[in-house]
């Protein structure tokens, strides 16, 4: 197939895209907002007529692998000396059964 050809079967493929990002930046901001309200406002579970929100708060342990591989044979202690935990809170959202 010629480069000719081919640019035709792709346009506006390039401005499609664009829209798409931007919708999904607008998206983003407003999943955000959305968020924070949910999150500040105390409800743990909301339901609505096709969905149901859930704010989980649960606890993230990390580990500082990278300087923990600078060492050789690290041991336990040195393990939990870069270990951290990080409060964590999440929003499930799932389709509700039987609509």
């Amino acid at each position: 197939m010629s480069n000719a050809k081919s640019q035709a079967n792709l346009t506006g493929l390039a401005d499609e895209l664009g829209i798409i990002r931007a919708q999904m930046a607008d998206l983003k901001n407003r999943e955000s907002d959305i968020r924070t309200v949910l999150i500040n406002s105390g409800v743990h579970t909301l339901e609505d007529e096709q969905f149901r929100a859930v704010v989980v708060e649960s606890m993230r342990t990390t580990i500082d692998w990278k300087t923990v591989a600078a060492k050789l044979k690290p041991s336990r202690q040195l393990v939990t000396a870069h270990t951290s935990e990080n409060e964590v809170i999440s929003i499930r959202v799932n389709a509700r059964r039987g609509i």
